[in-house]
């Protein structure tokens, strides 16, 4: 999952940048407004955190745009703005939801859990896949009363299909929003191809995947 964040409290933008790349995020920083229109206008993400409070241009201003830029992303407003209608307008916005600081990293984590389980048709965190289930909080995909181990990548790659679920994403997608970017000269899409060989072979050891599908020319889905 790739995930910018737009704020201009260095300290802060800092705290929140680590905290999420060690819960297995992608993570670009801005410290302003221009520098968070450059970041969308090079890369697509799954989220965007963004302070309304910037020093070059208003939040809200910078959402509107960011909606048009960015239109598949989930937007969560960090502000310590308190007023009623800023939040109203926000939401009208687009904003999937708002932050006030100061607030807890924990919950800024499980508020973008649930944004991604609604915005995938998903009511909990452990969801049902063939003889599985997958624990999408708990990064594990469990077999009768077990566990079977899948490397970071695996994961990464399994649950991103899930909550596209029934959408085929191609190689290039799955590279972008698992690994980062690739230039064209690095870019191999054997990478998905050897990971997806890899979870396969893993979880048949145990039942069918036949969810698990392969859209030829295209890349994979799964299918539910």
């Amino acid at each position: 999952m790739k995930v910018l964040i737009v704020e201009d409290e260095r300290s802060m933008a800092l705290e929140i940048f680590m905290f999420l790349e060690k819960a297995f995020y992608l993570v670009d920083l801005a410290h302003t407004a221009k520098q968070g229109r450059q970041r969308m206008e090079d890369n697509q993400y799954d989220f965007i955190l963004l302070d309304l409070g910037l020093p070059d241009d208003d939040g809200l201003s910078v959402l509107k745009e960011a909606k048009r830029i960015c239109p598949g992303a989930s937007y969560i407003i960090l502000t310590a703005r308190g007023d009623l209608e800023d939040r109203i307008r926000g939401l009208d916005l687009g904003a999937d939801d708002y932050l006030p600081k100061p607030f807890s990293l924990l919950e800024l984590q499980s508020r973008m859990q649930a944004i991604l389980r609604r915005k995938s048709g998903l009511n909990d965190s452990i969801v049902p896949l063939g003889d599985f289930a997958i624990d999408l909080n708990k990064r594990v995909v469990i077999y009768e009363n077990g566990e079977i181990e899948l490397s970071r990548r695996e994961f990464d790659l399994l649950s991103y299909l899930l909550l596209h679920k029934n959408r085929p994403l191609t190689r290039l997608q799955l590279s972008e929003h698992i690994w980062g970017n690739f230039s064209d000269d690095d870019y191999d899409s054997n990478y998905i191809d050897v990971h997806i060989k890899n979870i396969r072979k893993k979880l048949t050891a145990y039942a069918p995947v036949e969810w698990l599908q392969t859209i030829r020319g295209i890349g994979y889905k799964i299918k539910i």
